[in-house]
């Protein structure tokens, strides 16, 4: 389709194909949000094709022939740039993030080298990939991460979502069976320092804007604080099971730690590059009170609980205007 067609129907009626599905750990959550994200947009009177992404996918995606394609898909493929490239060599418009922003949110290992370089608070961390654990002798160095980072530990494989994987190590004697199981979800693992205090989400939207007019400047929504009930961290089951957590949004915290999470949210969507939408995940540290920076997601989640849609709503962004502004970021590259 010619860019004229779809400048033309931007303001109308577009024929939006939504990926979701694929093949990852997350395959069931990209469903639930595609699921929502598909009926928002046929009320705003778009036309859909929903897409559960697999071999067939270019072949689909040639076929639909859309006017954008609305991203809906967590997890790997969705989620680390594969999709977004393919979809650039298709010249068809896409929400969120360009490759590489996805590549530099979704390898964890990737965007905290990139925030320690730019001084933007983050746990103190070691990565590894599979190979070094096997063939380069690293598992004589572990006990020395207790003293270089701090125990306990968190280990978590570098480009996993939803907090599949993640392993706790109290000991240097527990680290090793942690990073097994890490590595059973990913070739490559984080070892971080574990951060014991408050877990907020800072989620950042891109403003609207009029066609042809110069970007605005991105909005950090108000944040959202997870508090599991009965798990001690916030896990698969916390983010996704009604009932399982308790969110507070806005959450209680003075003026000044709102803001400085903001503002930090805001650098990282900046540095990382992201667009469109993204979700910037902090701790908020019990004993000294300090903000620090775990992970950034590209494809935040869309279903009932994810936090993406708490924050807009906070914000008076209902759903559908949520959906309507994430569709225009494909236009606003």
């Amino acid at each position: 389709m010619s860019a004229a067609r779809r400048a033309d129907r931007r303001e109308g009626t577009l024929r939006v194909a939504v990926l979701k599905g694929g093949g990852s750990l997350e395959r069931a959550v990209s469903l639930r949000s595609a699921a929502r994200v598909q009926h928002t947009l046929r009320g705003l009177g778009h036309e859909v094709v929903a897409i559960d992404v697999g071999s067939d996918l270019v072949d689909r995606l040639m076929a639909a022939a859309p006017d954008a394609a609305f991203v809906a898909l967590h997890g790997s493929d969705g989620e680390d740039g594969t999709v977004q490239g393919l979809l650039e060599t298709l010249a068809t418009p896409y929400t969120g993030s360009e490759p590489g922003a996805c590549q530099r949110c979704t390898d964890k290992a990737l965007a905290k080298y990139t925030m320690r370089a730019a001084g933007i608070p983050t746990p103190a961390f070691a990565a590894f990939k599979e190979s070094a654990v096997k063939d380069l002798g690293v598992a004589s160095v572990l006990p020395r991460l207790g003293s270089t980072i701090g125990l306990p530990l968190v280990v978590k494989p570098a480009c996993q979502g939803s907090a599949l994987g993640i392993k706790f190590a109290a000991s240097p004697e527990e680290l090793p069976a942690a990073i097994v199981g890490a590595l059973s979800y990913d070739g490559k693992v984080v070892i971080e320092r574990y951060v014991k205090g408050r877990d907020l989400a800072v989620s950042v939207l891109d403003s609207p804007r009029k066609l042809g007019a110069p970007a605005s400047a991105p909005l950090a929504l108000p944040i959202v604080e997870a508090i599991p009930r009965e798990e001690s961290f916030y896990n698969y089951s916390s983010r996704y099971e009604i009932g399982m957590t308790t969110f507070v949004c806005p959450a209680e915290l003075d003026e000044a730690t709102t803001a400085r999470a903001q503002d930090l949210a805001l650098e990282v969507y900046r540095l990382l590059g992201c667009h469109g939408m993204a979700r910037v995940d902090l701790m908020l540290e019990e004993h000294t009170g300090e903000l620090t920076v775990l992970e950034t997601n590209v494809v935040p989640g869309l279903t009932e609980t994810s936090l993406l849609p708490q924050a807009a709503d906070a914000a008076g962004i209902d759903f559908e205007e949520l959906v309507a502004r994430i569709l225009e970021s494909a236009f606003s590259r």
